[in-house]
């Protein structure tokens, strides 16, 4: 079936909440957006009389490009942790359409760039919630984040940031450099204590509620997995939106590192162990990052996240940078930054043994 577009979705979707049990009062003239994401998927927001949802969230998940059932199973799977996720009141997946609790509209980026004051509380409720879910977790429940789907998304690095972006073409012994630099990350990640992964835990995907309870608002989980213990507490403290200097994320780190351990999940005794985990994790992360953003410009004419590339850049060679055996990746980011005619984009190298 072709995809519809936007305008005949909107008028799908508004003709679906009519449809819906006059229990819900809905008012669908009040629809107006409420955001999108990277993915095909538009959320909007719709006013009601019902007394406990005076305003609910549609989800616009049009069935040829996304699957709403991932959605659903990742919102009970975390509801029985005690985080708060969206309730799902309807839905009509055949259309595509999920009507869900209402978790606000500030975002902690939203937040934490009018008072920075609120981050300390903001993100010790956040790792909180993190630890909440991690101790429930079961293999058994979500897709595997294995060798093969970690190997993957650091291909979109030399594809789409490399190849696509930078118009870069890499050598056969550059090649096979990054290669062995993927293969020393991937032999740590998946040696880690697995977990289930939220996979975008950031301050974009977090809200704050008005009662602190409940704080914070987990959304945007759908593509959620089991994987290494470390990567949400890297997605939250090397945010590609908002950047902290490296003393606080050591400290907010060590404050988790911490809860994880009362809370009797398998992390390193010793914190620097759990740190370089932690590093190791975060420069998966992030290649995958630099070719995700490239990608969404290249392909899907989404710009927006242009912006964001150097901050993620700058972690990247942070690590780089730090530890020897990541040293023909700095080389290799040096050398396009080069191409590029991108000064001052080289870095000190500071080996750690």
């Amino acid at each position: 079936m072709p995809s519809l577009s936007f305008d005949e979705r909107v008028t799908l979707l508004t003709t679906w909440l009519k449809s819906l049990p006059n229990d819900w009062a809905i008012q669908p003239e009040t629809l107006s957006v409420a955001s999108a994401d990277a993915s095909f998927r538009r959320y909007f927001r719709v006013e009601s009389t019902h007394p406990q949802h005076p305003s609910m969230i549609v989800m616009d998940a049009p069935p040829a490009h996304e699957n709403c059932k991932p959605f659903i199973h990742v919102a009970q799977l975390f509801a029985q942790s005690g985080v708060n996720v969206p309730k799902i009141l309807a839905q009509d997946l055949i259309q595509g359409f999920l009507l869900l609790s209402d978790l606000g509209d500030t975002t902690y980026l939203a937040a934490l760039n009018a008072d920075l004051s609120q981050a300390n509380a903001l993100y010790r409720q956040a790792f909180t919630a993190l630890v909440q879910l991690q101790k429930i977790s079961t293999p058994d429940d979500l897709p595997l984040y294995d060798r093969e789907r970690l190997l993957n998304e650091m291909m979109l690095f030399p594809q789409w940031y490399l190849g696509v972006h930078h118009q870069y073409s890499m050598s056969d012994v550059q090649t096979a450099e990054l290669t062995k630099v993927f293969n020393i990350l991937l032999d740590n990640n998946t040696a880690q204590a697995q977990v289930w992964v939220h996979r975008d835990f950031h301050s974009r995907n977090l809200m704050v509620q008005n009662d602190v309870a409940h704080n914070p608002g987990i959304l945007d989980f759908q593509d959620a997995v089991y994987g290494p213990i470390t990567y949400d507490a890297v997605s939250l403290l090397r945010d590609a939106y908002i950047e902290w200097d490296e003393q606080q994320q050591i400290d907010w780190l060590v404050r988790y590192w911490e809860m994880a351990r009362a809370a009797g999940l398998s992390v390193p005794a010793q914190f620097d162990v759990f740190y370089r985990d932690f590093e190791y994790m975060g420069l998966q992360r992030h290649l995958k990052i630099l070719g995700i953003f490239a990608r969404l410009y290249h392909r899907d004419g989404k710009s927006g996240y242009l912006k964001d590339l150097p901050l993620v850049l700058k972690y990247t060679r942070q690590v780089a940078a730090r530890y020897r055996e990541f040293g023909h990746l700095l080389l290799l980011l040096d050398q396009v930054a080069e191409q590029a005619g991108e000064a001052g984009q080289t870095t000190q190298v500071g080996y750690t043994f």
